[in-house]
């Protein structure tokens, strides 16, 4: 079998293409099923409500299908698009957007169906306070979402840039800018998730919280958002510096582990921040004065959490600036 630029182009493109499916739809699926889960559950506690906790369940099924649907846009992309005049970093660039978009959607489906579970619940629970709610649900949503869009945006760039560097260790670079993003989304979308599922819980049981606990979430999910925005940046170093020609393996490793580095350095400590702002804002709600001192915990353990995205988002920069 002869291994031309062409078949390694179309090789690369089609394993993307599973790969960014595959895992891209196990998130989605999770929290779309977690979400019909809790609404079954709400429902059966006020089955006259079962009209509207429906169309509650379906909007929030909606917005956590998109993060599969991104995983959907690349996947086909990747199977049906040609590139004639591609060199062969066209192949390890596929790869890495099939890898992106795969992992990035994974985390953000899982954590778009916490804050459409809790709301089904939320609304059982408090009829009166549907809307607020709601708003809170797509606010919360729309945010989980991001770090999906963050992949999105790689693997687009991954797609249609034309790389014209050194083959060697270029190749690795543009892998591990995949795996940055892609697994450094996974946090970020769990915790964000998370975060937004306790703002619902939240106003239900006191519904005139509802302005603090939505500033908390906001903050709560912004700070859950850095080790995607870390992953995001290495990314970007990893698609545009240029890499001096090099046949040494070594060098090529060194880019990959970079990729990896803040790729899995950046999954716990999203998820951890996800904590942290969930259990906050769940105790704003019941609390509302000391929302000062909530705060200040919620910010500070944050803050510590995230203290293990820089340790990796540092070795990422050693490996590829000094090594």
């Amino acid at each position: 079998m002869e291994l031309d630029t062409g078949t390694l182009i179309k090789f690369s493109a089609y394993l993307g293409s599973g790969i960014a499916i595959g895992f891209g739809a196990v998130g989605a699926a999770i929290g779309i099923g977690y979400t019909a889960g809790r609404a079954n559950e709400a429902i059966s506690s006020r089955p006259e409500k079962s009209p509207e906790l429906f169309k509650l369940m379906l909007i929030g099924q909606a917005i956590t299908e998109s993060s599969a649907i991104f995983a959907l846009v690349v996947s086909l992309l990747l199977l049906f698009m040609n590139f004639p005049e591609a060199g062969i970093l066209k192949a390890p660039a596929l790869l890495g957007a099939g890898i992106s978009i795969g992992f990035g959607a994974f985390g953000s489906g899982i954590g778009s169906g916490f804050p459409a579970a809790e709301a089904c619940i939320g609304s059982a629970r408090q009829p009166e306070a549907s809307n607020a709610i709601l708003i809170n649900m797509l606010i919360g949503s729309a945010v989980s979402q991001t770090p999906a869009i963050f992949a999105l945006v790689v693997s687009f760039m991954l797609m249609f840039i034309d790389f014209t560097a050194p083959v060697s260790p270029t190749w690795a670079a543009l892998i591990g800018a995949g795996v940055s993003t892609g697994l450094a989304a996974i946090g970020s979308g769990i915790g964000s998730g998370m975060a937004a599922g306790g703002s619902c819980e939240g106003i239900s049981r006191q519904p005139q919280s509802v302005g603090q606990v939505t500033t908390a979430m906001l903050v709560g999910q912004a700070v859950s958002q850095t080790p995607s925005i870390f992953g995001l940046l290495v990314s970007f170093i990893l698609i545009f510096k240029a890499f001096p020609e090099s046949s040494s393996l070594s060098a090529a490793m060194a880019l990959l582990s970079a990729g990896i580095s803040m790729g899995f350095g950046g999954i716990g400590p999203g998820i951890g921040n996800g904590l942290t702002a969930e259990s906050a804002v769940k105790w704003i709600a019941r609390n509302l004065d000391i929302t000062a001192d909530l705060m200040r915990t919620m910010l500070v353990g944050q803050a510590v959490a995230q203290s293990t995205a820089i340790y990796a988002m540092v070795v990422s920069l050693v490996l590829i600036f000094v090594v």
